[in-house]
C-alpha cells in the first residue's frame, strides 16, 4: 500500500530537515577543527619566532662575552710581556750606563794622555807623572760583565692550538632545538580551595631528575614557583574559587643543571568552596585562610569542626600535618587500633566517601549505606555506615591535644 502524497511530502520534509541539521552540525564541527588548526599554526609560528629570538639573543650575548673574555685575556698577557720586558731591560740599562760612563772616562783619559805625550816632547815630566797615576787609579783593566744572550730573557707566546678544537666542539654541541617540551600537564582536577595538577613525561629519551611547577592568575603577567621535586603531581592551594589560573611545568634532566623548555600552559579553575575550620574554639588558633588549625597550650581540648558543610560524597577530604620541620611524637594509641600507622611529621590522612545502594534482598536496614575509606601512608581502613536518609553535604571535624600540632585541610 503506497503512502499518500501528503504523508510522503511530510516524510521528505522531515528527512530534509534532518539533513540540514546534520549539515549544520557537520559544518560547525569542521569550523571548530579549523579554529583548532589555526591555533596549532599560531602556536608553531609564535613558538618558532620566540625560539629564533632566544637563540639570536643568547648567541649574541655569548659572542659579546667571548670577545670580552678574549680581550681581557689578551690585555693580561700583554701586561705580562710588558712586565717581563721592563724587568729584564732594567739591569741592561744599568750596565749600559756603567759602560757608557767607562767609555766617557776612557775618552777623557785618552785625550789627556795624548796631550801629555805630546807635551813630554817639551820635557814636562810632572804632567806625565800625574797622568800615569790617574790612569792607574781608573783601573783600565776592570771591565763590567755583559750577560750572554742565553742568560737574558727571550720572550715568546705559548698558544695551545687544541683550544680552538675544544671551543669548536663545545660550540657545535651547545644548545638544542626541541619540537616539544619533554613534559606536559596531563590533568587539572578541582579541589576545595585548590587544584590538583598532574603531569607526564612525553619524551621517552628524556630522563628527568626533578620537576618544576609554576602557576599564575590568568590576569597576572608573571608565573610563580609553587613546587620543585621528583613527584608528578601536586595540589596547588590558596586558589580563589571561580578564578582562572594557568599552570606550566618543566623538568631537569638527570645530571643536568639547566631546566627544560616549559610545557604548554593549561588553564583551570576550582568551583568548590575552600574548606575552613570554625573560628573561636578555645585551644586552637587558625591561619588567615582558616584552613590550618594550630593546637596551642590551652588545657581545653574540644572537637574542631568545619565552618560549613563543604564536603560532598565523591570528593577526597585530606588532612595534612604541614610543618615538617617541627619534631612530633606519634599519634594517640587509639588511632593505631584502627590499623592505620601513626600520624607523624608530614603525615597525610584522606577520607573518601561513596554512597552504596542496597538491593531489595539486603539484610541491612535502610536503603543505602555510606562507604568511608580512610587512607594514610599507603594503608587504608574501610567503614560502611547504613543510612536511612539521603547523604548531602557534610561537616567534618578533628581533635588533637599535642601543643604545636598543625592540621591543614583541603
Amino acid at each position: 500500500i503506497g503512502m499518500d502524497p501528503e504523508g510522503e511530502a511530510l516524510l521528505l520534509l522531515q528527512e530534509a530537515r534532518e539533513s540540514v541539521e546534520a549539515a549544520r552540525s557537520y559544518r560547525r564541527e569542521l569550523q571548530q577543527r579549523l579554529r583548532g588548526l589555526q591555533q596549532a599554526r599560531k602556536q608553531i609560528r609564535e613558538s618558532a619566532a620566540l625560539t629564533r629570538d632566544v637563540l639570536e639573543q643568547h648567541f649574541n650575548d655569548l659572542k659579546g662575552t667571548l670577545w670580552k673574555l678574549l680581550d681581557e685575556r689578551l690585555v693580561l698577557l700583554l701586561q705580562e710581556v710588558d712586565a717581563i720586558e721592563q724587568e729584564s731591560i732594567k739591569p741592561l740599562d744599568e750596565c749600559q750606563k756603567l759602560i757608557e760612563h767607562g767609555v766617557s772616562t776612557a775618552d777623557d783619559l785618552l785625550q789627556e794622555g795624548e796631550c801629555v805625550i805630546h807635551e813630554v816632547m817639551g820635557e814636562q815630566n810632572e804632567k806625565l807623572c800625574n797622568f800615569t797615576k790617574k790612569a792607574l787609579h781608573i783601573q783600565l783593566d776592570s771591565l763590567p760583565e755583559v750577560p750572554a744572550l742565553v742568560d737574558v730573557p727571550c720572550l715568546s707566546a705559548q698558544l695551545d692550538d687544541c683550544l680552538l678544537t675544544i671551543v669548536k666542539n663545545q660550540i657545535f654541541s651547545h644548545g638544542t632545538v626541541a619540537s616539544r617540551p619533554p613534559v606536559q600537564i596531563e590533568e587539572l582536577t578541582e579541589k576545595p580551595g585548590g587544584i590538583l595538577v598532574r603531569w607526564c613525561k612525553v619524551d621517552d629519551d628524556f630522563i628527568p631528575q626533578d620537576y618544576r611547577l609554576q602557576y599564575r592568575k590568568s590576569t597576572a603577567n608573571h608565573f610563580e614557583d609553587v613546587y620543585v621535586g621528583s613527584e608528578m603531581e601536586f595540589i596547588v592551594l590558596h586558589i580563589d574559587p571561580n578564578v582562572d589560573y594557568q599552570f606550566r611545568v618543566c623538568a631537569r634532566g638527570d645530571g643536568r643543571q639547566e631546566w627544560s623548555p616549559w610545557s604548554i600552559p593549561q588553564t583551570g579553575r576550582s568551583t568548590l568552596v575552600p574548606h575552613e575550620w570554625t573560628a573561636g574554639l578555645e585551644g586552637y588558633s587558625l591561619s588567615s585562610r582558616r584552613n590550618i588549625a594550630l593546637r596551642n597550650d590551652s588545657q581545653s581540648c574540644g572537637v574542631l569542626y568545619s565552618k560549613a558543610p563543604t564536603y560532598f560524597c565523591g570528593q577526597t577530604l585530606t588532612f595534612r600535618q604541614p610543618d615538617k620541620r617541627r619534631p612530633l611524637t606519634s599519634a594517640p594509641d587509639h588511632y593505631m587500633t584502627n590499623q592505620l600507622p601513626a600520624v607523624t611529621c608530614g603525615s597525610t590522612v584522606t577520607f573518601d566517601m561513596e554512597v552504596v545502594h542496597l538491593g531489595p534482598n539486603s539484610n541491612e536496614g535502610g536503603n543505602t549505606k555510606l562507604r568511608v575509606t580512610i587512607s594514610s601512608n599507603n594503608r587504608e581502613v574501610v567503614f560502611d555506615w547504613v543510612l536511612d536518609h539521603s547523604c548531602g553535604s557534610l561537616y567534618f571535624g578533628c581533635s588533637f591535644s599535642y601543643p604545636g600540632w598543625k592540621v591543614l585541610v583541603f
